[in-house]
């Protein structure tokens, strides 16, 4: 993302967002950094809708609308998996995506298999991907 576009769009979180406390604005901004790296990454093409309402980002890719929620390990208190699927039904998304974020490559993915079966995520989301921030790298798990 250009400096220019990031600058912008921060600037619509503080300006739009002011009741937010600092700490949200922050993560919004992540989420904002997040969301359009892992668009670069995974196909240029995605069209970017809504990520400044939700913490599910709402993206087009060949005409359907798909919902992507970002989850960092270290950082994250874990969402409700029940407000995902009535988010999907409320905006008429085909796909929900969870993508876990990591800046570090671990190679540990017992991890991120044992946190999909104790969460249930292949209930509620069509896709789950593995996204090293800074190794510029996607993987899919399920």
């Amino acid at each position: 993302m250009e400096l220019a576009v990031f600058e912008e769009l921060t600037q619509e979180i503080t300006t739009k967002y002011f009741f937010m406390t600092e700490s949200q604005q922050e993560e919004k901004v992540i989420q904002l950094i997040d969301l359009h790296h892992f668009v670069q990454c995974l196909d240029s093409n995605i069209k970017v809708i809504d990520y400044l309402h939700h913490s599910i980002n709402i993206i087009e890719q060949d005409g359907l609308s798909k919902g992507i929620l970002f989850y960092d390990m270290k950082n994250s208190s874990f969402p409700d998996c029940n407000t995902s699927e009535e988010f999907k039904k409320r905006y008429g998304l085909s796909e929900l995506w969870f993508v876990f974020v990591e800046e570090d490559f671990s190679g540990d993915k017992d991890r991120h298999s044992d946190f999909i079966i104790e969460n249930s995520l292949e209930i509620f989301y069509d896709k789950i991907f593995l996204f090293h921030f800074f190794q510029t790298s996607i993987h899919r798990i399920k």
